[in-house]
């Protein structure tokens, strides 16, 4: 996203879980194409979890994002999820500035960072509005019923799959690694932890090395808590208010981080963890800014509903002309007003 953004690339591609295309996407002020898990393949790609992991393109402008989806987007017989695969399909011809007039669109308010939600308030109510312009049918307020607990289902489920897919993936990979199961990486971390572990530990590795084969009730509990929850609480939701797509913000402004204090995640917005942990697809388009820093929306729809998402993305970036070229600031320039 950062290359992409700096205008060292033209397209890029990344690697998401829960966030990792569109959050950077967002932040760095470019367009982010989550797709639906499994239309594009996952052959070689080094794996967190089956049922959220996926590769998708990140762009200046929709219509690069979409050129790209269309080269991605084949199907592929090995993987085990591809089952319903669309097919080959153009995500860049057809985009129409006026792809929303009609469209039913349903906001989304849920989103983690909410009660912290006034640095992206003004830039988001103006898209809708903008929406409205459009000719888009908005639906405020819409109720997704997703229990307090599907987070922590969700984490359960990645530190299963996260182990039994890394062995499955050293395993298949071809080659003769020093290490070849998730235990073997731990143990290489302790014995070298002054070379490869500095700054951070690696609980987490140690915490998926603890768990059992994905049949332990356990597992099968957390998946039906989170992922299979969430994808039928989406479908409710899309039928209940007859919605062709869900809006939320992407992300807030971008927040410093060093090695010694990390990641600043109080009251961080994202709205990733709906379309990730359903495998249902996204599309994040840069919309404004908040002292210089980029904020971005996302359009969330069905599975394989990629084609309309694009489209809607389409006609929303062309009105808003939001994207800038970042400046390369040392810091964030405040403004500030005498009484």
């Amino acid at each position: 996203a950062v290359a992409v953004a700096a205008g060292l690339s033209v397209v890029s591609v990344g690697t998401e879980t829960d966030g990792s295309v569109v959050c950077p996407a967002g932040i760095n002020g470019v367009v982010g194409i989550k797709p639906t898990v499994d239309l594009v393949s996952r052959d070689g790609i080094i794996p967190i979890a089956h049922t959220q992991d996926t590769a998708g393109p990140m762009a200046r402008s929709v219509r690069d994002a979409a050129l790209l989806l269309t080269a991605m987007a084949a199907h592929d017989p090995e993987d085990g999820a591809a089952m319903e695969h669309p097919g080959p399909r153009d995500y860049a011809t057809g985009l129409s500035t006026d792809a929303l007039e009609g469209a039913r669109i349903g906001v989304w308010r849920g989103y983690s960072g909410a009660e912290d939600e006034t640095r992206v308030r003004a830039p988001f109510e103006s898209v809708l509005e903008t929406l409205r312009q459009l000719g888009a049918t908005v639906t405020d307020g819409i109720e997704l019923e997703i229990s307090d607990e599907a987070g922590e289902a969700e984490y359960e489920v990645l530190l299963y799959e996260f182990k039994t897919d890394l062995n499955r993936y050293l395993a298949d990979s071809g080659v003769d690694p020093a290490v070849d199961t998730l235990s073997e990486i731990i143990e290489f971390n302790r014995q070298h932890a002054d070379v490869v572990m500095p700054w951070f530990g690696q609980e987490i590795f140690e915490k998926a090395a603890s768990k059992g084969p994905l049949t332990d009730p356990e597992y099968r509990k957390a998946l039906e808590d989170s992922h299979v929850a969430v994808a039928e609480a989406m479908d409710a939701a899309f039928e209940e208010y007859d919605l062709d797509a869900i809006i939320a913000p992407t992300n807030a402004p971008a927040w410093s981080t060093d090695l010694v204090h990390g990641d600043r995640w109080d009251g961080f917005v994202s709205s990733s963890t709906l379309a990730a942990v359903s495998g249902y697809p996204a599309v994040t388009i840069p919309v404004g800014e908040v002292h210089g820093l980029p904020i971005g929306v996302s359009l969330i729809g069905l599975p394989y509903t990629e084609r309309e998402l694009v489209g809607f993305a389409f006609a929303l970036e062309q009105k808003l002309q939001a994207r800038r070229h970042p400046s390369f600031r040392a810091s964030v320039e405040v403004e500030t007003t005498a009484d």
